[in-house]
């Protein structure tokens, strides 16, 4: 199993003092033996962690288009997510800085007042508003009878439409396309809608797109056009209008005016929720099986346009819809061939990565089994090198492999998490890796953004990409095993670079090969995530001695108490929970019962998850309680208990270079090719670990073999 959700509100970690952070473990298969392909069996999927969300993850698991796309001028077409309605009083308050809108007419008329009130606004922009309309206000303004008078006013005012608003019919369409997003948020305040406004605004439609001056491709007409299209949507009418997403799509072209290629990407709109499982109503895929042709020249319209791919362009949105052809049984037949043609004409990155990658994600989603037809039973191996161009090794046990880092990002990020793995040690105190883990080295993945991570990762390592990355174990104890952090660069915080949850993911990496014996899931037989997540923010931010702002101000609140945090699970708490009251739980535990916190750890190591529980929940039980409750009082006031000091250990003083001393580094360490790098230091009697090995009291002397030449290298040497 893989892909465990990833939970949490988004959180920064900087790279600055410290770069990534990951768990991962020997990479083996390539990843296209994680994914079933026609006549073969796929390999068992990697186990994986979750990771907190980046601010720009998506909702959904289809990879984004980019963030160029146009966006709405206005609230898109209901039932739609509450935001659009905050964004429709931002743009009103824009919009009333320069026009005198007075809604108060509107909102107390009825009948053919009601129509002359909407026509007599000086802008569209002045309905928007109504959006925002609920409880009372909404039922007064957006009942039935209400909606009937004014979609009967854009019947009888489209017999005469001029291609423009002069007469004021955007105002009748907004108001419409308000009352059905209004009523969507709130029908018990508006009532129901039945067949009086269905059959009365099906007319209105009739009316409009019947007007010979709607073909008009001219910013004015353009400008109603568009949310006409929308409110076709909005009626969920999809089906019968399906005719005008053809005519549009037949005719478009690069050279159309702005309000005419939004008309386009609202006729994207239709199609999309034409598609919607929850509208079984709105006809749209019937009306695609009567008529072939709605799908061919939908396809035609992006052959036809193709010059324009960027990513962000109405030719990628509208066209990447096309995928949704094959998620239809009834329409899988005529949808293959457009589909295959279109991802075996245009590459699979740059300009064109946005709709090919769509298009695939729907062929290995909605057409599983298929991919020998669509030729992208090997893409996972072809992405490898095209997307992930950076290919470096920080040493015997990491390896980047990234889209775009330069070398100083590079060195930055190797040295962070070998600091790292030298601060993790001092903390847990362990005695070596768990017998039989041969997870050896970690491979840390970084797309250049969310978007590219959400385009490309999903298929490239068989993930869930509506996360903030994804660490993933698989099982230790198989040989070409490899444990992977795929991530992704926080380009909201450029020009600052930073992997996004690196350290965090990295002690993911540490925890489970020094701390939790067995794979992911084995660890979760018993409830170990206020552990498991705890650590790995307790790490994070005390390596990085950086105050944890947000797990403070929880600890003001105490909603938890501890004995209740070692009840954690990922099913069963948000990210509050799992994240901040985890840092806090393992920051007290640490702290004020490390003794406590050994013998946990001794049964994590030994498998002996039953036992652990024993002592979390019998043995010490409701014990720690009081004392917690006291030491969140004092963490609340910034008085948390002495964190152990991140950062670098001190560089050795000794003059011969060669030698290492107690907790110190050499910095610049170099040899080339074939050769050696010899170290030693002195060990008193009682040592009993070493970062390095096992060692004897007395000189112990290491090594650094050059298979490949190499400088610059930082070597770290700590011992109790």
């Amino acid at each position: 199993m893989r892909g465990v959700p990833a939970l949490g509100a988004a959180f920064f970690l900087a790279l600055g003092l410290l770069a990534p952070q990951s768990q991962a473990a020997p990479v083996g298969p390539s990843a296209a033996a994680a994914r079933t392909t026609t006549g073969t069996t796929s390999a068992p999927a990697p186990k994986s962690i979750p990771v907190p969300k980046s601010p720009d993850a998506s909702i959904g698991d289809r990879p984004l288009a980019s963030e160029t796309a146009g966006k709405a001028t206005s609230p898109k077409a209901a039932p739609q997510t509450p935001a659009a309605a905050t964004k429709s009083a931002k743009q009103f308050s824009a919009a009333a800085a320069a026009v005198d809108c007075n809604l108060s007419g509107v909102m107390t008329s009825s009948g053919s007042a009601l129509v002359q009130q909407l026509k007599a606004l000086p802008d569209v922009t002045c309905t928007y508003p109504l959006f925002d309309l609920t409880g009372t206000d909404a039922g007064k303004v957006f009942r039935e009878a209400q909606m009937v008078t004014v979609s009967d006013a854009l019947r009888a005012a489209s017999a005469t439409y001029s291609g423009d608003n002069s007469a004021g019919i955007g105002q009748l369409v907004m108001f419409l396309r308000a009352g059905y997003y209004v009523q969507g948020n709130n029908s018990a305040a508006v009532g129901a809608y039945g067949i009086a406004l269905q059959t009365s605004i099906r007319g209105s439609l009739d009316a409009f797109f019947a007007a010979p001056r709607s073909q008009d491709v001219t910013e004015a007409n353009g400008a109603t056009l568009n949310e006409a299209v929308t409110l076709i949507d909005s009626a969920h009418e999809n089906g019968r209008y399906a005719g005008v997403v053809k005519r549009l799509l037949a005719g478009y072209t690069g050279g159309w005016p702005n309000a005419m290629t939004t008309a386009v990407q609202h006729a994207g709109w239709v199609i999309e929720g034409g598609f919607d499982a929850k509208r079984a109503d709105s006809g749209f895929v019937a009306a695609l099986q009567a008529d072939p042709t709605i799908a061919t020249t939908w396809a035609a319209f992006v052959t036809r346009n193709s010059a324009q791919l960027n990513g962000g362009d109405v030719v990628t949105g509208v066209g990447m819809l096309l995928g949704n052809l094959v998620g239809n049984d009834t329409l899988r037949a005529q949808g293959r061939p457009l589909v295959k043609d279109l991802i075996n004409r245009y590459p699979l990155v740059g300009a064109t990565g946005p709709l090919t990658m769509n298009l695939v994600w729907f062929a290995e989603k909605q057409d599983k089994g298929n991919c020998s037809y669509y030729g992208t039973c090997d893409l996972p191996t072809r992405l490898v090198p095209l997307v992930l161009t950076v290919n470096h090794t920080c040493n015997a046990n990491l390896r980047i492999r990234a889209q775009d880092m330069t070398a100083q990002q590079l060195s930055d990020t190797c040295t962070s998490l070998i600091n790292q793995d030298a601060f993790f040690h001092k903390v847990i105190k362990d005695n070596g890796a768990i017998p039989g883990d041969l997870n050896t080295n970690l491979e840390v993945v970084a797309f250049d953004d969310y978007y590219n991570y959400s385009l490309y990762a999903w298929i490239m390592y068989g993930i869930d990409v509506d996360n903030g990355g994804m660490y993933e174990e698989g099982n230790p104890a198989a040989a070409g095993n490899q444990a992977r952090f795929i991530a992704h660069e926080a380009d909201w915080l450029r020009p600052t670079f930073q992997i996004w949850n690196l350290n965090h993911e990295y002690t993911h990496y540490l925890d489970g090969r020094y701390d939790m014996a067995g794979d992911f899931e084995a660890g979760m037989t018993t409830p170990t995530i206020w552990w498991v997540e705890g650590i790995a923010e307790y790490i994070s931010y005390s390596y990085r001695n950086e105050r944890y702002a947000a797990a403070i101000t929880e600890a003001g609140k105490k909603t938890y108490k501890l004995s209740e945090l070692f009840d954690t699970t990922y099913d069963n708490a948000d990210s509050t929970r799992i994240y901040n009251w985890g840092y806090l739980a393992v920051r007290y535990m640490l702290q004020s019962h490390p003794q406590d916190v050994n013998t946990l750890l001794a049964k994590y190591r030994a498998g002996d998850w039953n036992g652990a529980r024993t002592l979390l929940k019998q043995t010490i039980g409701t014990g720690y309680d009081a004392d917690f409750a006291t030491w969140l009082t004092a963490c609340a006031a910034d008085n948390c208990g002495t964190l152990p000091t991140g950062g670098q250990a001190p560089l050795c003083t000794v003059a011969d270079t060669r030698q290492f001393d107690k907790n110190c580094r050499r910095d610049n360490v170099a040899a080339t090719t074939g050769n050696y790098s010899y170290s030693f230091l002195n060990l008193p009697a009682g040592v009993k670990q070493l970062t390095i090995t096992n060692p004897p009291a007395g000189w112990v002397y290491f090594s650094l073999y050059a298979q490949q030449g190499f400088a610059g290298v930082s070597v770290t040497t700590q011992y109790q």
